[in-house]
């Protein structure tokens, strides 16, 4: 049996948590600027309409009581910790998913804590006992199934999908809780006659591929209750990114390198702190309609380089048409690896001793950050542009 373990409005619960007179209070964790948008809002809030991704303008409208938080990662990084910790303390095939849920395969755990049932009750009291937080558990022979599960009774719930009752659940679950079914899938599926997973079965596999492309292989195995996803314990960290809502909407690309400049300083510094190495470089845009993109280069050799990383990040916006108005841009990097990870090098290639060079440097600076603050030592161009 496979467990889904997600937290309940983690990002608000926290703060919550660590202000007491919050207690019932519509939190919305976001900052307080117009032009963001919601991380996370509390049970108290969501009764109002305001979810993640809502721009914190809407929130204000629908919840004009709220009290909006900037987020504190470093906090919530710290009680995620805590939890993934208590997670392994039960098996060592945990998967955390995102900083506030993670899957646990619990195979060959029945001796030491119990049946299914009962570890994931021991998990939710556990996690209460030691962080002040709560939890909501799915139990379920598959990582599908599970999530689902996770999600039916929220918050502080527990649901449980014997083998037994795969069949009748799929049959009664409404297509458009399925991950991946978004708002045109959902379209395409009510027009097939599709309200339920169990309707897919009434199509082969072969017609599912044809009407909904691979998606419909993907569909096919869920209705059949067939997911071979396994439980893989990865690496804390798959990836590091930084972005920044504009105070101004722009298409000046000077103005959107200054702001990617930045950003790729403070992934590079994260990089260097973790002691990892990235392999792609992604920027992100988004636009005044909210349109989001994103562009990614994979680079032969990986790097921690701030400056590697900016120059990646330039290339990618510089080949970007730019047609409309920017809200939002960032940078990330992801394929991570570790430092001291042994990397092939092209022999004639100049490139991997320049990226090398730039990290002694980088590593400089971060020594005299950290002795003397961030803004002891900035590049020129960042100087210029406050």
């Amino acid at each position: 049996m496979i467990l889904h373990i997600d937290m309940d409005a983690f990002y608000a619960s926290v703060e919550q948590l660590d202000n007491p007179e919050l207690k019932g209070k519509c939190i919305i964790v976001g900052g307080t600027s117009t032009r963001g948008v919601v991380s996370a809002a509390s049970y108290e809030a969501r009764k109002h309409g305001v979810h993640s991704a809502m721009p914190i303008f809407q929130a204000k409208k629908k919840c004009p009581q709220g009290v909006f938080i900037p987020p504190r990662m470093s906090r919530y990084k710290t009680v995620s910790q805590e939890i993934m910790a208590l997670l392994r303390a039960y098996t060592p095939l945990v998967e955390p998913v995102s900083i506030d849920e993670a899957y646990m395969d619990i195979s060959g755990c029945e001796r030491m804590f119990g049946d299914p049932e009962t570890i994931a009750i021991s998990i939710k009291r556990n996690i209460k006992d030691t962080v002040q937080l709560t939890c909501s558990v799915g139990v379920a022979p598959n990582k599908f199934l599970a999530k689902i599960a996770s999600d039916m009774d929220k918050p502080d719930g527990l649901m449980i999908i014997p083998e037994s009752n795969v069949d009748a659940f799929i049959d009664s679950l409404p297509i458009r809780k399925v991950p991946g079914v978004g708002a045109m899938t959902n379209k395409k599926l009510d027009a097939m006659g599709i309200k339920n997973l169990g309707d897919v079965k009434r199509f082969s596999e072969a017609s599912l591929l044809r009407r909904l492309g691979k998606f419909g292989n993907r569909l096919f195995e869920l209705a059949s209750g067939m997911d071979s996803s396994p439980v893989t314990p990865t690496p804390e960290h798959k990836s590091i990114s930084s972005e920044e809502t504009l105070a101004v909407n722009t298409s000046d690309k000077s103005v959107l390198g200054r702001y990617m400049l930045r950003q790729s300083e403070d992934v590079g510094v994260q990089l260097r702190k973790l002691e990892l190495k990235a392999k792609t470089i992604t920027i992100k845009i988004k636009h005044g309609d909210f349109k989001q993109i994103t562009r990614s280069n994979t680079i032969s050799t990986p790097t921690q380089s701030s400056e590697t990383i900016y120059k990646e990040a330039k290339k990618l916006l510089d080949a970007y048409p730019m047609k409309k108005q920017v809200r939002l841009v960032g940078v990330g990097v992801s394929g991570l690896v570790s430092k001291s990870a042994p990397t092939q090098l092209g022999l004639f290639d100049m490139k991997e001793k320049e990226d090398e060079r730039w990290e002694k440097v980088d590593k400089a600076l971060d020594s005299i950050s950290q002795k003397f603050g961030k803004s002891a030592v900035k590049r020129a161009a960042l100087k210029t542009s406050e």
